[in-house]
C-alpha cells in the first residue's frame, strides 16, 4: 500500500502537466515515444539478459506493450478531446474493468459489475448534460480504451509475478518498457507529425514524465500491485482521481464548472463505493459461511 500511495502522489501532477503544457502543442505520438523511451533508458542498465527465459521476456514485453504503450496512445489522445478534470473523472472506470477481468479469468460473470458501470456512465452524462458534443463522447470512449489497457496490464502483471515469486523484478522490468517502446515507436513513425517541443519547459516536462513518472512510477506501482489484494488495487486506482483533480482545480483550472463537475463526479464515485460495499459484504458473508 505505501508504494501505491507514493505513486498516486507522484502521478497527481501528470494529468495537468500533459493537458496544460503538451496537449495540442506537442505531437501526442512524439510525447508517448519520448516518455516511454526515457523510461526504458532508466531500466536498461539493470536488465538481465542472461538467465532470463525467452517466455518471461516476451510476457513482460506484451504486458508493457498493452499497459503502457497502448494505454499512452489512448491517454494522450484524450487530452485533445476533453478537459483535464474530465479525463481524470473518466479514469474511475478502471476498477470496474479490473473486476470484470478477474471475473473473466475466473470463468464467471457478474451482472452487478455491469450495473455499476452503467451507473458510472450516468455520472459521466451529468457532467455535460445538455451539451454532449461529438468530441466529448469520442474522448469518453478514448479514455475507456486507456482504462482497459491499464487494467489489463495490472491484472496480467500481478498474476504473472505471483506465478514467478522468485523473479527479480528490478532486473527484468526493462522488458516491460521495451515492449511499450516497440508500440510507441511504431505509432510515432506511422502516425506522428513534426510537432515537437518548442520550449525548455516542455522538454523538461517530457523529461520528468519519462524518467520519474513513467520510469520510476510504473515500476513502483506494479511492484505495489503484487503486494495488495485485487480489491485494494482496484480502490487505489481511484485514489489518483481526487488527487489529480485537486491539483488541477487549485492551480490551473479555477474557472471550471465545479457544481456540474462535483455532481457528475459524485455519481461516478457513488458507483464505485457501492461496488466496494458489495465486495466487502460478500467477503464477510464468505468468512462467516
Amino acid at each position: 500500500m505505501p508504494l501505491l500511495i507514493f505513486v498516486t502522489i507522484l502521478w497527481a501532477f501528470s494529468f495537468s502537466l500533459i493537458g496544460v503544457y503538451l496537449a495540442g502543442t506537442v505531437d501526442s505520438y512524439f510525447s508517448v515515444f519520448t516518455r516511454v523511451l526515457l523510461a526504458a533508458v532508466v531500466f536498461l542498465p539493470l536488465l538481465r539478459f542472461r538467465g532470463c527465459r525467452p517466455r518471461t521476456a516476451l510476457t513482460l514485453m506484451a504486458i508493457g506493450a498493452v499497459q503502457l504503450g497502448l494505454m499512452y496512445l489512448f491517454y494522450y489522445q484524450s487530452f485533445l478531446l476533453l478537459s483535464v478534470p474530465e479525463v481524470l473523472l473518466f479514469t474511475i472506470f478502471t476498477p470496474v474493468y479490473i473486476a470484470l477481468l478477474y471475473d473473466l479469468l475466473a470463468q464467471r460473470f457478474s451482472p452487478w459489475n455491469l450495473f455499476v458501470a452503467a451507473l458510472a456512465v450516468l455520472g459521466a452524462a451529468v457532467i455535460r448534460w445538455g451539451q454532449p458534443e461529438g468530441d466529448y463522447w469520442r474522448g469518453f470512449l478514448v479514455v475507456q480504451g486507456a482504462n482497459l489497457c491499464f487494467a489489463l496490464g495490472q491484472v496480467a502483471y500481478k498474476q504473472f509475478m505471483q506465478r514467478e515469486p522468485t523473479l527479480p523484478a528490478r532486473q527484468v522490468f526493462g522488458w516491460f518498457y521495451l515492449g511499450a517502446a516497440l508500440v510507441a515507436t511504431a505509432a510515432w513513425l506511422w502516425l506522428g507529425k513534426p510537432q515537437y517541443p518548442q520550449t525548455s519547459l516542455q522538454w523538461g516536462i517530457l523529461l520528468w514524465l519519462g524518467v520519474v513518472a513513467s520510469g520510476v512510477g510504473y515500476f513502483l506501482w506494479n511492484k505495489g500491485a503484487t503486494r495488495v489484494s485485487p480489491g485494494t488495487l482496484a480502490a487505489m486506482n481511484n485514489a489518483l482521481i481526487p488527487a489529480g483533480l485537486l491539483v488541477n482545480l487549485l492551480i490551473w483550472n479555477r474557472d471550471a464548472d465545479l457544481a456540474r463537475l462535483a455532481l457528475g463526479g459524485a455519481v461516478i464515485v457513488a458507483a464505485v463505493l457501492i461496488n466496494e460495499w458489495r465486495l466487502r459484504r460478500d467477503r464477510q458473508e464468505q468468512s462467516y459461511g
